[in-house]
């Protein structure tokens, strides 16, 4: 049996009335106590344990130079360590990314090959495949939008 829509607005108030007067429930004493004891720790912690947007203006104004010209030093420093290396250490540490330079090349030459063959496919083909596809996928949302509504009547 299915019901009508006024039955379905009548229950609707129904449930809406009775869960409105419903008391509410309070929150167990525990659990309020855990929170504010939570509250009043964070509140108790330094500045500097706290999130960015917390701190001094002076230390926010202060720290972001200062990340930055540590990030020059590190930079400075690698580049100092390293020129001091002979030929040979630089191309023993150059030898675990060789691979990676042969894979690099490979995708290179299979990309290559997909650029080739997608530009000898004329423009109009791959125009009308696309609209094939895009009709395709709302023959299939249709289908399955008509197949919920015929499984949701049957209910």
């Amino acid at each position: 049996m299915i019901p009508s829509p006024e039955d379905q607005t009548k229950l609707e108030h129904f449930v809406h009335r009775a869960l409105r007067e419903l008391p509410d429930y309070p929150a167990p004493t525990s659990l309020e106590q855990r929170v504010q004891a939570a509250l009043a720790r964070s509140a108790a912690q330094p500045w500097w344990r706290r999130g960015f947007a917390h701190w001094p203006l002076a230390a926010r104004a202060a720290f972001i130079p200062l990340a930055g010209g540590l990030v020059a030093l590190v930079v400075h420093l690698t580049g100092w360590m390293t020129a001091g290396l002979n030929i040979e250490a630089r191309e023993t540490l150059a030898q675990p990314i060789s691979w990676l330079e042969s894979v690099l090349t490979v995708a290179s030459a299979i990309g290559n090959f997909f650029e080739i063959i997608l530009r000898s496919i004329p423009p109009l083909w791959l125009y009308g495949g696309l609209a094939f596809c895009a009709a395709m996928y709302a023959a299939l949302f249709g289908l399955g939008a008509a197949a919920y509504r015929t499984y949701q009547a049957q209910r």
